[in-house]
Order: structure tokens, then C-alpha cells, then sequence
């Protein structure tokens, strides 16, 4: 609790000390004075934490730790403020490092206060403070606890996933989900399905375990996963169902009615003759049923629609047939929670069973859970992590006791759900309460909340690893405690994370609770406390109560139809946060930046990403300390001279697109960068940048960014190709790399790069190559390649056959030959292929022992191709053939002839994919993007181009 917020001020603190010999002689005592008593009351914090967690302290206690926290708040505030004052009196000095800053500051410009005076008064509070945590009796010995034992020098695996993602770890209670499976594939009779119960008890894990079969997904002509939450908005849900049933966003037809009317008219119309399936999950509203269920005709053609909702009431509002079906979901009997919890709790160990001296304690642990499977999955999750001995397993017990005995009938088990938080150490409770910020349901992509965290200074740096590297183990760590869900991937790169919406409500209670953040939205738009975050969601309310300066981070979520007087009101407020480290205008309806931004000295991480912002002002310049600039999806379309001050930028992430006439046509171009761009030598992200308006000029100053990992480039020519591939050479880092040439015509010269950055994990090559360049076929670490316009004239697959590490291939336009040949022993490790427009493709041919794990192969347009179900007998790890813009005989030609072709085939309508930005990266398809995305990642692929921008904007 308040040592998270202890750790890290003791941390700058000693970092200020490092340059005290030279800088500040006169307050260096008084400093190291002042992190010696915070370092000795950290020891006293930990035992009261440790009581607390218990539930062994009176209001006395609970006071104290709060006084640490504050007190701790006040050293942050103090540096920072002073910080501030030297910025704007000396800005000459603006470039200078955070240390040195510091230290001009110490060194006796004394900015309107003394800082030496103001450091013995805290010192006082502190000391003060110290002594009555010995009047209460705290120990101030560190103690071997539980926190000890799991450290982020651990590597956790990274493939580590949300709770019952594999069969083997799902556990069915009584058959549940071969009897609701045959529910659904049984009578042509149309059902509602209603599943209702208390959080936690599974009723999600278990709908979508079968809505993910594929005997259910074959069964129906279409099918659609819907959130709905506590409060929903109904025209969006029903533009999902329409995004989702039909893959079509936009203008609906017809001219007479609401927008709501003619929705729900286009998607009876099209599910009239369809047999359907259609899952509501988390409703909370009685009225729900009665407006959705106009949308969905009765057709007696078997369709499903399955809800959940842990609202007894609301489940029978949806029984308004005779078939309909309302099952309570029970919890876990005690043999099924026991079998789970041991092989949760031992997975890691030898013999993956509970060692006898831990049975009797086990027993009770798991008898005081109640049998609920999100209790369950969060105690075993934290116990494995732990030394198998009877003290750790003794702290558990007690704790739950401690539940148990105040909450006999756990009809709140938030408590019980806490006990996973108070173990985190102090470096992962600051990451996880960050969930807090974010909507219920929100999906975040794992990259983006590492720069959150990154921005935010929760990230330790390690020798020999970068921040984000720090970051991912951190995520990890939260994944593998089972306290963050992972629900899908973005074409098999991104993470899409998530939190448990009973977890989501204890971290918006314990963030509220110690001043970490402050939710403002129509139920609560005043601010009540002090905070040092503020998350704006979906009320213009909350503007004109918001008038902190001890603020560190304001974000705005589903703000993008507030009226004009919202912004206006809020740029009013900038002059207010004068501290800010976190600004996300994500998707906020915002024309331009206001000038009161420039002013934000502290600011690390600016988004204004999907708004109609047009230009970047030259006060951008002012912002010295920034490392994140993210302006992806706006008008902007050049960088201003006064970009090359923010020498501390790491990621710069930006293109703009033009809206062509018409429904949905988007170009996208790269942004024009200025001269003497290769002074940010820290960039780590860089893209979508223009390589041609300023020709050699632009990749001469490339060569000079040397740290960076991921890079894209649009608009390249054959002229400069040797220039980009000199630049590209001396990326000894690059791990991700995007290159588009300037249109479809022109060809690609790559030949040049003789010594390819040997990181390299993701390619994407956009334009016509005169032969595949021979340093692809040596990238060991390649894991996904696409080719689009390349127009090849030699089969590419006898270059790719031996890549490692291979997992993902897309051709589009890629190949103009007649024969593609999956030679025997090639690509081992792919899993998912994709062809796309290979015109002149006429025969597939692959040899025995090639393709040995593929899962997904995706064709579309690939008119001439000739392929049957008996060619493709030999992939024994095929699931999912895809077929798209084909002809009839294709389709048939390719349908599985008995049991022993193993996979099924989906035929879906060809719809070039549009991204429709629309608050975070992943809002598009906010409600249901894991089955979204991991169905028809393939199809996206092919629009390479808007593929990787996701991955850089994510």
C-alpha cells in the first residue's frame, strides 16, 4: 500500500544524491537525512502492511500508514515543484538531463522558497511519524515474507494466459458444457439461454469455452460475442452485431426511422434466412431483453442466444418462450476445487501434487474458497509462486480465516480477492492498480500499458534489458498470477489484456482508497480526495470539479461526443496540472493542441492519437522531458523543426490518413520529418515516416538512431534503397521493420543490405522486389513475414522453407507464377498462411512432412487456384480453412470428406478491412475482440499496411 509509494521516492531521492558533490553541497546532508528516515519508516510499513492484510489494526494504524503515504506525496510534490520553477526561469537549460536540472536547482538558485527549509519540516513530519509506529509496536526488523519470494529477476513464461484458456485446465461441473453444447446444436427451435450466478463463479470461462468449439462455430451460419456491462450505449451495441454478423460498419441502409429502427431492420433482415448464434454477456439492465431482442428474429432455424448475467431477475426477463432455459450456475463441489487448486497451486513442482505436510493446511485454504473458481484461480495462483513450506502456507490460512470469521456466508468476496493484491510486491501494485484508469471491459494492448507504466516511473531499469523488456515481465508476473487475462491477440502480435470485472471493482476501491487514481464519470463527477490520477470517462460533468495540482496523470475515455464547452472548459484546467507526467486526449474531440499544454515541463507521455488535431504546434518543443508522442489517425502530416528538442523521446508514433469520397476509403501516408531528426538518438518506436520528400538527406540522419526496435517507412523509392539499407544495417537492435514503397510500381532495392539486424522477429516488405533479397532467407529470428505488391516472378517458399522461427506468412500480390511448392521438411513451424490476389497461382503443391504444425490457411482471390480436401490430407494440424472471394468450385472442391479431414471450412464474405479508430487502438471492436480478432486475424493480414500501424499505435 503506502510502500509503493515510499520505494519509489527513496529511489529519487538516491538518485539526487549521485551528483550531490558537485551540485548541491549545501542541502546534501539534509537530503540524505530525509531518505534515511524514509528507508528506516519502510521497515516499519511493511509490518503494519502485514497486519493490515490481516486485519489486525484499529483505525490508529490504518491513519499512520496513510500519514507515510502522504508524507511521501509531499517529498514528490516538492521536487517536482521546485523542478518547475528552475524550468521556467532558466529555460536555456530545458535539453539537460532530470538530474542535472535537479542538481541547478539544488545548487542555490533557492526558486522562491528554500528547498532545505522545506526538507526539515518534512523530516520533522517524518520523525514524528516514526515515533508513534513505535508507540504501536511495529516491528522494524525486515522479515523473509511472502513478497520475497517472487521477484522480477524470476522469467515467467510468456505464453502463460488467462485462467481455463487450455481444455485440459477447464473443469466442467456436472457435464455443464456437453449439456449446454447440446442445447445448442440440438432443435431447430430458436432458444434463449440464460446463465446466471454471482461473479466469479465462471459463467464467461464456461460460454466461452463453447461458443469457441468448433463444432458450435460450424454449426451456425454466423455468430457474434457482445459485452454489454453495467451501462451500455444500444446503437453501438447494435453496430457491433452489425460488425461482427455482416463485417460492415458505417451508413445503413434505408431513409425512413432512427438510426436504432433502421439497425435493427438490416440485422433482422439479414438473420431472417440465417441460423444463428448470438451471446450477451454481463447484462446488468431489466430493459436489456426487451430493445435487443427486436434485432433477432425467430426463424426456426435453430438459433441461439446465450446471456449471462449475475442477476437472477434480469435471466428470466429473458424468458419470454416456453424453450427458453434459465440454469443457475453452482459452485465448484469440493473434490473438483481440490483437484484444481493442486494442479494450479504444483504445476511447477516435480510431482504436481500436494506434499503431505501441506494437505491438511491445502484442505482448509481451499474449503474457506468456497468452490468458486475465480477465488479458487486467484489464492492457488498466488501460493505457486511461493516457497511449498508450512509458514507461507500458514499466512495464506490465516488470512482467509480472518475473511471467513467476518464474513461467514463470503457474500463479498472482494476480500478474499485482495489477498492476491496485499502479496504483489510493491513494483506490481502500482502496475496493477493502473487497471483501475480503463472502463470496465476495456481491452488494452500489452504495449500500451507498458508505456503507461514506463511514463509513469513504475519501470526498474535492469542491466542488459530495455524498460519495455522490464515491463513485459512485469505483465507477465500479473498474467501468471492470474490477476490479468490475456483475450486474444492482434494478428498474433499484440496481447490484448484485461482484469476480472470483480478485480476491476477492488482496484477502483483500492485506488481510490490510497489517492493512486480517481474515477470521474455520470455516477461520480465530483473529486473527493486528493489523487494523483484522474480518469475522465464519458461526462462533461467532471470538467469543472477537476482543480488539482498535485495530479500526475489525466486520461479521457468515451468523451468523442461531448459538446464544444467540454474542451473549452478543460483547457481552462491545463494551467491547474502543472505536474502532469500523463496526458491521453485519445479520441477526444479535439481540433487543435491548446497552448497551456506547453507549459506541462514534467510531461512524458502525450497521446493525442484519433482526434482532428492538424498540426503540431512548435510549443511541442517546450516539452523536454517527453517520451511518448502518439498522433496516429489525425490530419497531421509533418513534424515541426522544434521535434529535435525532445531528446528524451523513445517513441514517436504518427501518420496521417485521408478520407477518400465514398464509403470508408482511407489512405494512408507517412509524416514528413524535419532537418536534423537524427539528434533523437533514444527513439525506440519511429513510424510512419515519409522516406521520400527530403530523399538522401533523410536516411543520412536515419543512420544516427541506433537504439531503435521497431521502425516503418512509407513512400520509398528505388533510388534510395542502398541509402536506407546503410542506415539499416547500423540497427543492431531493430526487431520490428516496415517499408512501403511510394506506389505499387515502383520496386523495392533492398539488395544492398548485406548484414541484416539479427533481432529481426517481424518483416513486412510493401512493394515490387526484382527477386527476394537473399539476407530474408538468413533471419533466424523471423517470426512473421509479409510480402504484398512484391510481384515475384521465382517461388518465394524455396527461400523461406528453412526460416526457424517462422510462424506467420502472408502473400498478397506477392507472386506471379503458376506453382507455389511446400517442399518436404520446409517450414516447420508455421501455423498460419495466408494468400491473397496470386493471380497467375494455379497449383499449391506440398510435399510430405512439410507444414507440420499449420493450423489456419486463409485463400482468397486467387481465381485460377486448383486445390482439393485431398491435397491438404497430409497437414495434420489443420483447423480452419478460409475462404474468401473464390469460386463456387473452390468451396466445393475443398469440403472435408469424412472423419478423417480434421478441419472445417468457413466461407467469408471478401470485405477489405477498415480500421476505424474510435478511442483506444482496439475500440473498433471493443466489445468482443478476442473472437474478432483471433477468427479473422488472417484477413487482416493482407492489409499490411494498416497491420502494422496497429502494432506501432497499439
Amino acid at each position: 500500500m503506502a510502500e509503493m509509494v515510499v520505494a519509489p521516492v527513496i529511489n529519487v531521492l538516491a538518485q539526487l544524491l549521485i551528483e550531490e558533490a558537485n551540485w548541491f553541497k549545501g542541502v546534501h546532508r539534509e537530503v540524505k537525512s530525509l531518505k534515511d528516515e524514509l528507508e528506516s519508516i519502510r521497515c516499519f510499513l511493511k509490518d503494519a502492511e502485514e497486519r493490515s492484510e490481516k486485519g489486525n489494526v484499529n483505525d490508529g494504524v490504518k491513519t499512520w500508514v496513510k500519514q507515510v503515504r502522504e508524507e511521501a506525496y509531499h517529498i514528490e510534490d516538492v521536487i517536482d515543484v521546485y523542478l518547475l520553477h528552475v524550468a521556467k526561469q532558466n529555460r536555456q537549460h530545458g535539453g539537460l538531463g532530470f538530474l542535472l536540472k535537479t542538481s541547478y536547482l539544488f545548487k542555490g538558485l533557492k526558486p522562491r522558497h528554500d528547498i532545505a527549509s522545506e526538507i526539515r519540516i518534512i523530516k520533522a513530519s517524518l520523525c514524528e511519524i516514526k515515533e508513534r509506529g513505535k508507540r504501536y509496536g511495529f516491528d522494524s526488523v525486515e522479515q523473509e515474507s511472502s513478497r520475497g519470494t517472487t521477484t522480477s529477476e524470476q522469467d515467467y513464461d510468456p505464453r502463460l494466459g488467462s485462467l481455463f484458456v487450455e481444455d485440459d485446465e477447464f473443469f466442467d461441473v456436472g457435464l455443464t458444457r456437453e449439456e449446454l453444447m447440446t442445447r445448442l446444436v440440438g432443435q431447430s427451435t430458436g432458444m434463449v439461454i440464460s446463465l446466471v450466478g454471482t461473479g466469479g463463479i465462471g459463467k464467461t470461462t464456461l460460454v466461452k469455452k463453447v461458443y469457441d468449439n468448433e463444432v458450435v462455430k460450424g454449426h451456425f451460419d454466423c455468430c457474434a460475442w457482445i459485452t454489454v456491462s453495467q451501462s451500455y450505449n444500444l446503437e453501438k451495441l447494435l453496430r457491433t452485431m452489425m460488425q461482427e454478423i455482416l463485417q460492415a460498419t458505417g451508413y445503413i441502409a434505408g431513409e425512413t426511422g432512427t438510426i436504432i429502427e433502421r439497425l435493427i431492420s438490416a440485422l433482422r433482415i439479414y438473420l431472417e434466412t440465417k441460423r444463428y448464434i448470438v451471446v450477451f454477456d454481463d447484462v446488468w439492465q431489466l430493459d436489456f431483453w426487451g430493445f435487443m431482442k427486436h434485432a433477432l428474429p425467430n426463424n426456426d432455424r435453430g438459433s441461439r442466444i446465450i446471456v449471462t448475467t449475475r442477476n437472477e431477475a434480469v435471466a428470466i426477463s429473458c424468458k419470454d418462450a416456453s424453450c427458453s432455459l434459465v440454469q443457475k450456475l453452482q459452485p465448484w463441489p469440493r473434490e473438483m476445487a481440490w483437484e484444481f487448486f493442486c494442479k494450479k497451486t504444483f504445476q511447477h513442482e516435480v510431482h504436481r501434487g500436494c506434499p503431505e505436510e501441506l494437505e491438511e493446511l491445502s484442505q482448509e485454504i481451499v474449503k474457506k474458497c468456497q468452490g468458486l473458481p475465480l477465488v479458487l484461480a486467484t489464492v492457488a495462483g498466488s501460493l505457486s509462486t511461493k516457497e511449498k513450506n508450512v509458514f507461507e502456507w500458514r499466512k495464506m490460512h490465516d488470512s482467509l480465516c480472518f475473511e471467513v470469521e467476518t464474513n461467514p456466508h463470503l457474500s463479498n468476496i472482494s476480500k478474499i480477492l485482495s489477498l492476491s493484491y496485499n502479496n504483489l510486491p510493491h513494483y506490481l501494485k502500482s502496475c496493477f492498480l493502473y487497471f483501475s484508469v480503463f472502463p470496465e471491459d476495456r481491452l488494452i494492448a500489452d504495449v500500451r500499458l507498458y508505456r503507461y507504466w514506463i511514463a509513469e516511473g513504475f519501470v526498474t531499469e535492469k542491466r542488459g534489458k530495455t524498460l519495455e523488456q522490464v515491463a513485459e515481465e512485469y505483465l507477465n508476473e500479473l498474467i501468471q498470477r492470474n490477476l490479468v487475462q490475456v483475450w486474444g491477440t492482434l494478428c498474433g502480435l499484440d496481447k490484448l489484456c484485461r482484469v476480472h470485472d470483480l478485480l476491476h471493482d477492488i482496484i477502483i476501491s483500492r485506488a481510490n482508497e490510497l489517492g493512486f487514481c480517481q474515477i470521474l464519470d455520470e455516477k461520480s463527477s465530483k473529486i473527493s480526495r486528493k489523487t494523483r490520477r484522474l480518469s475522465i470517462q464519458g461526462t462533461e460533468k467532471a470538467v469543472e470539479t477537476v482543480d488539482d495540482y498535485g495530479t500526475r496523470s489525466l486520461l479521457l475515455f468515451n468523451v468523442d461526443e461531448l459538446p464544444n464547452a467540454f474542451m473549452l472548459t478543460l483547457f481552462q484546467k491545463f494551467k491547474n496540472f502543472k505536474l502532469l507526467k500523463v496526458l491521453d486526449l485519445t479520441g477526444v474531440p479535439l481540433s487543435y493542441l491548446p497552448k497551456e499544454v506547453g507549459n506541462l515541463f514534467h510531461l512524458k507521455f502525450l497521446s493525442i492519437k484519433n482526434t482532428k488535431v492538424k498540426v503540431l504546434p512548435k510549443f511541442i518543443g517546450k516539452l523536454v522531458n517527453l517520451e511518448i508522442l502518439d498522433f496516429s489517425f489525425t490530419p497531421i502530416s509533418e513534424l515541426p523543426v522544434e521535434i529535435n528538442k525532445l531528446r528524451n523521446l523513445r517513441v514517436l508514433l504518427g501518420f496521417y490518413h485521408i478520407l477518400e469520397a465514398g464509403f470508408a476509403t482511407t489512405t494512408y501516408y507517412g509524416i514528413r520529418t524535419p532537418n536534423g531528426f537524427g539528434c533523437l538518438e533514444n527513439l525506440h518506436s519511429f513510424g510512419l515516416v515519409n522516406g521520400y520528400h527530403r530523399g538522401a538527406a533523410f536516411f543520412k540522419e536515419l543512420e544516427n538512431l541506433r537504439q531503435l526496435r521497431c521502425l516503418s517507412i512509407a513512400d520509398l523509392t528505388t533510388e534510395n534503397g542502398r541509402a536506407l539499407c546503410v542506415a539499416i544495417e547500423k540497427m543492431n537492435h531493430l526487431e520490428i521493420l516496415y517499408l512501403h514503397s511510394i506506389n505499387e510500381d515502383v520496386i523495392l532495392d533492398l539488395e544492398a543490405l548485406s548484414s541484416p539486424p539479427r533481432f529481426l522477429t517481424h518483416l513486412e516488405l510493401s512493394g515490387q522486389l526484382q527477386k527476394l533479397p537473399d539476407w530474408v532467407s538468413k533471419l533466424q529470428s523471423l517470426s512473421k513475414l509479409g510480402l504484398s505488391n512484391s510481384r515475384l516472378a521465382d517461388d518465394p517458399l524455396k527461400y523461406l522453407k528453412t526460416l526457424p522461427s517462422l510462424v506467420y506468412l502472408w502473400l498478397s500480390i506477392a507472386y506471379e507464377g503458376e506453382q507455389l511448392h511446400f517442399e518436404q521438411g520446409g517450414f516447420q513451424k508455421l501455423k498460419l498462411l495466408q494468400l491473397n490476389k496470386l493471380d497467375g497461382l494455379k497449383e499449391m503443391k506440398i510435399s510430405r512432412g512439410t507444414l507440420p504444425l499449420l493450423e489456419e490457411l486463409s485463400i482468397s482471390s486467387c481465381s485460377q487456384l486448383k486445390i482439393t480436401a485431398y491435397n491438404l490430407r497430409g497437414l495434420k494440424s489443420l483447423k480452419l480453412v478460409e475462404i474468401s472471394d473464390m469460386p463456387r468450385e473452390f468451396e466445393l472442391d475443398m469440403q472435408p470428406e469424412g472423419d478423417q479431414d480434421h478441419w472445417k471450412i468457413r466461407n467469408v464474405p471478401f470485405t477489405p478491412f477498415r480500421f476505424r479508430g474510435e478511442g483506444d487502438a482496439y475500440d473498433f471492436y471493443r466489445s468482443s475482440l478476442k473472437w474478432t480478432v483471433d477468427r479473422y486475424r488472417h484477413l487482416y493480414m493482407v492489409w499490411g499496411l494498416v497491420m502494422v500501424l496497429l502494432l506501432f499505435c497499439s
